[in-house]
């Protein structure tokens, strides 16, 4: 089958490659799906970039798909071949998502009314979002500030908190303040004044922050400098600990202020798939591309302005 890898850490548009490679079999409690569609993230550059180290190369990218079912693992019950799921691919093998058949080691069935496309762009924004407003312990009829929800994660966690009745207050683009103010949130601008605007949105207290501003990934040996996000989440709210971030853990760690890692919350699929075959969450698809494209959709993803998800098919 046709497999997009990488066989050395480098820049991921000099170092991805497609290439013909040996069919996945699930293992135990696995299923291989016949990929329909596969979304992209910031991590599968961190991943050509090293941050899984240079061992057991050759390794395929891709952490999310939609498909259907064709082979079952031990322990997994007949009746799911041909199913149609959706679910994170595995991505410590020679091939992942980006491939024609990808193992996935959980999954959940596409609800009616919920297309294959929409659903492979769900499984990593519907994870690491509620992972982290589960961790921020959020209650209905608090504040939660979002930083960053133009991004595909920061506008799931704005949908997932305003739907569980948090009032929401919103930093994006103006590309993306028409849309977060039709979900229920409101939206102000980034830049010099956010903590005086959202302020005054607020009329009160603001209750947890999340940062879910995208950043590129840098080695833990040579994090970013601080670009001053996290003082002024801390000053919104008066408490470190009642700031998540999802992108700058070297920074968080010297401000007391809350990251994100924990246990994956891959239970909530089901939940997050019926809402958004509902209309109630969405992740927006930028772009659709061939597999054998797939230098267009490194160069627009890595621009951090495509405007949403970007998905590969076979």
């Amino acid at each position: 089958m046709r497999a997009l890898q990488y066989d050395s850490i480098g820049d991921p548009e000099k170092v991805l490659a497609l290439h013909d490679v040996d069919e996945p079999h699930p293992g135990p409690g696995q299923v291989r799906v016949r990929v329909a569609a596969c979304g992209l993230n910031p991590a599968d550059w961190a991943l050509c970039e090293g941050l899984l180290g240079d061992q057991g190369l050759p390794r395929g990218i891709g952490l999310e798909v939609s498909g259907t079912v064709d082979e079952v693992g031990e322990g997994v019950p007949d009746d799911e071949l041909g199913r149609l799921v959706l679910g994170p691919a595995r991505y410590d093998a020679a091939s992942a998502g980006a491939a024609e058949l990808a193992v996935l080691t959980a999954w959940t069935a596409v609800p009616d009314g919920l297309d294959l496309p929409h659903a492979a762009a769900l499984p990593m924004a519907a994870e690491t979002a509620t992972r982290c407003v589960d961790l921020l312990g959020i209650l209905p009829g608090e504040t939660l500030l979002v930083h960053g929800a133009g991004s595909v994660i920061g506008r799931m966690a704005a949908q997932l908190a305003l739907h569980r009745g948090v009032r929401v207050i919103a930093t994006a683009g103006p590309r993306n303040a028409d849309s977060l103010r039709a979900s229920g949130a409101q939206v102000t601008g980034y830049g010099e004044g956010m903590v005086e605007r959202v302020r005054e949105l607020a009329g009160g207290p603001v209750d947890r922050a999340f940062d879910s501003a995208p950043v590129a990934w840098t080695p833990p040996e040579a994090p970013p400098a601080p670009d001053g996000v996290l003082l002024a989440l801390v000053a919104i709210t008066g408490d470190p600990d009642r700031v998540l971030t999802v992108a700058r853990p070297a920074e968080a760690a010297t401000l007391g202020v809350r990251n994100s890692g924990g246990a994956l919350r891959n239970d909530a699929l089901p939940e997050v798939a019926a809402l958004a075959a509902r209309g109630v969450v969405d992740v927006p698809i930028a772009g659709t591309y061939p597999l054998a494209e797939f230098a267009e959709t490194v160069r627009r993803s890595r621009s951090m302005q495509a405007g949403g998800k970007l998905l590969l098919t076979p």
